[in-house]
């Protein structure tokens, strides 16, 4: 009997893994997909990298070795050419609490306009990272994969879809915010669904 693939993503929103869960799905893949919800013991990672793909990594590791199975985690942010890259790896807490979504919009924004900055261009940038624990069939592996999306900042929020900084944040080729996209086309587009897609054919591989 063959034995169950699985894959931990490294999440405790619920949102990701079944959006992963979509990915595997449409790409005939017969994998099992946790989330940490499924190991409750799991301490938090702290997130120590100075780039997004070290804490990716960081994260998928410790993950990894703490379920022993495959882990899956990635790291994300936003990057304003005016602030210098900023917030950059620090997205998630830039104005001070972790996860305060329209504080942290609100206060590029204000950032910008105390700039007087008339170059809105930004990106988007994801880190994808798999890691294989050491008594796996396949061996230990680390795999990483970057995404990508450019565009520039709007000079107000707009939108509903997504979170984070999606309703300020117009793709290239784009007049609507990723907030206004649907998300169909947001997951074709989108820094994470790049990522996510090149490193899927090395979980076929390697899973």
């Amino acid at each position: 009997m063959t034995q169950e693939k699985k894959v931990v993503l490294a999440t405790r929103n619920l949102g990701k893994v079944k959006e992963f869960e979509r990915m595997l799905q449409s790409a005939h893949l017969d994998i099992h997909v946790l989330g940490l919800r499924d190991f409750p013991d799991m301490p938090d990672v702290e997130e120590t990298g100075s780039t997004f793909a070290e804490n990716a990594l960081l994260k998928a590791q410790q993950i990894s070795e703490f379920t022993g199975l495959p882990a899956l985690a990635d790291d994300s942010g936003l990057c304003v050419d005016a602030l210098g890259g900023a917030p950059g790896i620090f997205s998630a807490r830039w104005a001070g609490s972790h996860g305060d979504d329209r504080a942290n919009v609100e206060k590029v924004l204000r950032q910008l306009v105390e700039m007087d900055a008339p170059n809105r261009g930004a990106c988007f940038r994801c880190a994808v990272a798999l890691v294989l624990p050491s008594n796996h069939p396949s061996g230990l592996h680390e795999v990483l994969q970057i995404g990508e999306m450019v565009g520039e900042l709007a000079l107000e929020p707009r939108g509903t879809n997504g979170f984070g900084y999606d309703p300020i944040f117009v793709p290239l080729g784009y007049s609507q915010t990723t907030a206004e996209l649907p998300p169909e086309v947001k997951d074709r587009i989108s820094h994470r669904g790049q990522a996510l897609a090149a490193i899927l054919p090395e979980i076929v591989r390697l899973i």
